[in-house]
């Protein structure tokens, strides 16, 4: 049932936000000369699939998790998009394809091998990922493995329609945050 909702609003967010992403586009062009960030990331069942982002750091960051990344990798441009989360609407690209949902387990990278095995254990990986969830309006990050693959599991034992909306709409109106960045 999630799966209609999120190709319907993915649909829709792409159709009528694309005067926005086209701005955001130019301006990150402008900014970092490579505005889009694709990234393999470990999808449902542990499948690879290619998150589809604006670029809010600089070409040649290391490719690691958010919260082992310096603050001086950010641009000045990707800062406003960070806070703003609106480096996260390309993911609407990943929604209506089906690789994502609009809820669930924010996508992990394949080197992060301790969330990996705690989510494993938790069955976490049996669904496909999420831009919003239970973990980030209760901002939960990456950086604590075991206790955001509780909180997963946690949501996903709980994922009814009205908390799928519960979820987005907290998101939208601002709670939560994004992984954090380690200070200088």
């Amino acid at each position: 049932m999630t799966r209609i909702f999120d190709f319907f609003f993915a649909f829709l967010g792409l159709l009528f936000l694309f005067p926005i992403l086209l701005i955001l586009y130019l301006i990150g062009f402008l900014d970092t000369g490579s505005p889009i960030f694709v990234q393999e990331r470990v999808g449902r069942f542990k499948k690879p699939f290619k998150l589809i982002k604006f670029r809010t750091m600089h070409v040649n960051t290391k490719s690691v998790a958010t919260h082992l990344s310096n603050q001086s990798s950010v641009t000045k441009f990707g800062s406003f998009l960070r806070k703003s989360k609106l480096d996260e609407l390309p993911q609407l690209i990943n929604v209506l394809i089906g690789d994502m949902s609009l809820v669930g387990p924010r996508p992990n990278l394949f080197n992060q091998v301790e969330l990996i095995e705690e989510r494993d254990k938790r069955g976490v990986y049996n669904v496909v990922p999420g831009i919003t969830g239970l973990s980030q309006i209760n901002k939960i990050d990456m950086s604590t493995p075991k206790v955001l693959a509780e909180k997963d599991a946690e949501m996903l034992k709980s994922l009814t329609i009205t908390n799928y909306f519960k979820y987005i709409f907290a998101t939208v109106s601002g709670k939560g945050q994004g992984d954090r960045i380690r200070k200088q």
